[in-house]
């Protein structure tokens, strides 16, 4: 049983890097995860939760923030933020910061709602989850969303 899942979890990594375009979007999605967590450790927390890494490219990381003066506080921290990105081995040259109200709010109340799947569904992520390594993200990903989500009884 031990090969079936790890063939499973292969067959994800293998499925994302068979096609180009998704072994690009997956190793870029990866660089802005590690670029938000270096903004969330170089910012004040009370800042670090307005504001989101939205993109880097070519050296200029964009940074949402969801008000005017949270993104002006965030443009006064660009030194800070530059050294920290470098300090992680990032090549910054220049950081912008975006308003964009509500982006990180929707993005909460989305993750706190749970999601409604079948029993199936529920059992296969699970087993999934199980397959993959103890250190994997994916893998605490996946059993933090199938602890969370309401398994429906009806079909419909």
């Amino acid at each position: 049983m031990a090969t079936t899942k790890s063939r499973n979890a292969r067959s994800i990594s293998d499925f994302l890097d068979a096609d180009n375009n998704l072994a690009r979007l997956s190793v870029h999605a990866g660089k802005l995860l590690k670029l938000q967590r270096i903004f969330e450790r170089a910012a004040p927390a009370a800042l670090a939760q307005h504001g989101r890494v939205a993109n880097m490219k070519l050296g200029k990381v964009v940074i949402h923030a969801t008000n005017g003066a949270v993104a002006a506080k965030i443009r006064q921290l660009t030194p800070r933020l530059t050294d920290s990105f470098r300090q992680s081995g990032v090549d910054v040259n220049e950081i912008q910061v975006k308003v964009q109200p509500n982006a990180t709010r929707t993005v909460k109340k989305t993750a706190t709602t749970p999601a409604n799947i079948g029993i199936q569904t529920k059992q296969g992520l699970t087993s999934l989850a199980r397959g993959l390594p103890e250190d994997s993200p994916l893998k605490a990903a996946l059993e933090r969303f199938t602890d969370r989500a309401l398994v429906r009884t009806k079909s419909r």
